[in-house]
């Protein structure tokens, strides 16, 4: 799917990849609605795109909100949505023994069901108009898990498992879906991290930091989509994917040794 003349909704959409995504679309000719928390970077973002007139904001908090209520809203600017891309999320660093259940569960709200529920929220239309495109912001923990972040890698392993259905089952109505994975993104995503007490972590590590360029995502991204393309692993962090599946018993090794603080 090109992006041209498309309505496209970005969730996550005030920094980091959501918001490159967002300009780059903008710069393709699409028609965006721009959803987060922070309203005031919403319409920083909307500014900085090529065309502020083809781009709506709407302030959205996925910890608490209706989807279908939210897909009116979003298909009130420029009407139905052909793109839905699920950004927002938010990753976690925490022994298991020093988290909160109460985070867990927040951390499945937030990356597994609100993307669920948004989703299916927009596939009906996408059916009865005999296409779409819904795309989803995992993780390469989607694949793997590493210390500090059980909560995260359990919501992104569930969204693979959630959309593998869901590509397979929307094939015939001409719905794709692409499951984005990278690896390192140099964002705020590891300051926001949630600790064991859901209070937010509040540095950016210097894995996160010297991680890939969001603008750099973000293309890999829209490429992916406009090639119709199901999974894309990113980042060199992608080279652990592959030795999990071929080398277990190295990185089960690898993964005892790694940072734990």
């Amino acid at each position: 799917m090109q992006l041209q003349n498309r309505v496209v909704w970005i969730t996550g959409a005030s920094g980091g990849i959501g918001e490159q995504l967002a300009l780059q679309a903008s710069q393709a000719g699409a028609r965006l609605v721009l959803s987060a928390r922070r309203q005031d970077e919403l319409e920083r973002v909307r500014a900085a795109c090529a065309n502020p007139g083809q781009c709506a904001v709407q302030p959205l908090d996925l910890a608490d909100f209706d989807a279908d209520s939210a897909r009116e809203q979003a298909e009130a600017f420029f009407g139905p949505i052909d793109i839905l891309v699920n950004n927002a999320g938010i990753s976690q660093r925490s022994l298991i023994a020093d988290t909160d259940m109460a985070v867990y569960r927040r951390l499945m709200e937030l990356d597994f069901f609100a993307v669920v529920a948004l989703s299916k929220a927009v596939l009906p239309g996408m059916v009865a108009r005999g296409g779409g495109h819904v795309v989803i912001v995992s993780s390469v923990v989607g694949y793997i898990s590493s210390p500090l972040r059980s909560g995260y890698s359990a919501a992104k392993h569930a969204l693979h498992g959630f959309f593998d259905s869901a590509a397979a089952e929307y094939w015939d109505v001409g719905v794709r879906f692409t499951l984005a994975c990278p690896g390192f993104v140099a964002t705020q995503v590891s300051a926001n991290a949630l600790t064991g007490d859901g209070s937010s972590n509040g540095r950016v590590e210097a894995s996160t930091a010297g991680g890939m360029d969001p603008a750099e995502c973000a293309a890999r991204i829209w490429k992916a989509v406009a090639a119709g393309r199901y999974e894309l692993l990113m980042g060199r962090e992608r080279v652990y994917v592959y030795l999990k599946r071929f080398l277990p018993g190295l990185f089960a090794r690898l993964l005892r040794r790694a940072e734990q603080r």
